[in-house]
Parts: structure tokens; C-alpha cells; sequence
């Protein structure tokens, strides 16, 4: 939750609906007259159904809120919401995510102008999923506790943006880590599963957040 505004910026409900939400390019933080994004987590997570929900925020006011990209998904579905232009009165649009791996961070899907996607988006291509099955998701939490980037990338290029470090933005920086799966649509009986880390890659313990989730 955020302790601030109130909203979230990642949520899972107790039908498997997922949301989590990022700030577009250059528009980190709140502004005057314009409401929480977080609260779009909240409404999408009112919703037992990615379609229904996708469905509903899209035809959000394209003035009430700062640009965002907005991921909502199921074990059958999953869509990008997009809102990029504040001052226009062009809605958000609705795209779905295709069958694989899509990276998503303040500009559009796979956008290689995106350091971190540049670098890391071949790292996870070529490395092994996280297997549920097993417990093993070693692959993926070693990719999200590092800390490389490419040269001249900036903080940004780094999957861990430590806060501290001189080119971190104030107030920027990487506090948390999550991986979620959800069962198969075969599968549907057993329930989602939240991997969760807080704090450096040093010092935090990846847990089991405990379901049922509201």
C-alpha cells in the first residue's frame, strides 16, 4: 500500500486477478488536481475477471490522472493499459499481452529506448523460468537483485536501483521485489503464489506472501 496516497502499485486478489502499475517517462511522483494512479490497482482488483476489468479501466478521464502503464491479468488473460498524454483527450489504450515474456517499465512494451529492456530483456530470454512445481525461482531472483547496467545507461539501467548512490534520483529507488504465478487455466483449483523480498539483495529473504489475498 502506499502509506501516502493510499493506492498500491501491485496487487493480487482472491480470484487471480493481478495488477501492478507504473509511472510513464518524466512523470514520477504526484501532482496538483490530479488523482493517486495507485487507485487504478485497487478498482482493477474489485474485478474477478482480467477481461472485465481491462474493460472498465480504459474508459478512465484522460485528465484525471498522470500518464501511467497499467498491467492487468488472469491465468487466461493479460493487457497493457497505456495512458501516455495528460493534456490530450486521446483515452488510454487497451493492448493484450502476447503468449511469452513482455518487459514493461515507463515507456512502451519491449521498448529497446528502455536501458533496463536492453540489457535485460536477452538475460531473461536465455534464462531459466521460475518452476513453481519445485520451488525453484532462482533464475529470476539473482536477475532481480542485480545491479548491472549498461555504461551511460544511468540508475535506470539496473534491474536493483539502489537509492543511495549519486545519479539516484531523490526518492528513487528499488525497495521491494515480487514474482507471482498463477495456476493454469488445468489447474485452476490451486491458488496463485507471491514471492516477496524486501530491502538490498545482501540482506532480504524471499517469502511466501500467504494467500487468500483480498
Amino acid at each position: 500500500m502506499d502509506e501516502l496516497a493510499g493506492g498500491s502499485w501491485l496487487g493480487v486478489n482472491a480470484s487471480g486477478v493481478v495488477a501492478a502499475i507504473l509511472n510513464r517517462e518524466g512523470t514520477l511522483g504526484p501532482e496538483a488536481g490530479k488523482r493517486s494512479r495507485g487507485e487504478l490497482v485497487l478498482d482493477a482488483l474489485d474485478y474477478a475477471d482480467a477481461v472485465d476489468a481491462a474493460t472498465a479501466l480504459r474508459q478512465i478521464n484522460p485528465h484525471a490522472y498522470r500518464p501511467f502503464n497499467l498491467v492487468i491479468a488472469d491465468n487466461r488473460d493479460a493487457f497493457l493499459i497505456s495512458h501516455r498524454d495528460a493534456t490530450s483527450d486521446a483515452p488510454a489504450t487497451l493492448d493484450p499481452l502476447p503468449e511469452g515474456l513482455s518487459m514493461v517499465t515507463a515507456l512502451d512494451r519491449d521498448d529497446p529506448r528502455s536501458p533496463r529492456i536492453h540489457l535485460y530483456r536477452p538475460r531473461f530470454l536465455t534464462s531459466a523460468p521460475p518452476d513453481p512445481t519445485t520451488g525453484d525461482w532462482s533464475s529470476w531472483e539473482s536477475l532481480l537483485a542485480s545491479r548491472d547496467r549498461e555504461f551511460g545507461a544511468g540508475v535506470g539501467g539496473a534491474m536493483f536501483i539502489e537509492a543511495d548512490i549519486p545519479d539516484t534520483p531523490a526518492g528513487f529507488g528499488t525497495v521491494s521485489s515480487s514474482l507471482i504465478a498463477l495456476p493454469s487455466i488445468e489447474h485452476a483449483e490451486r491458488n496463485p503464489i507471491w514471492r516477496f523480498a524486501s530491502g538490498s539483495p545482501e540482506s532480504r529473504q524471499w517469502e511466501d506472501v500467504a494467500f487468500p489475498w483480498n
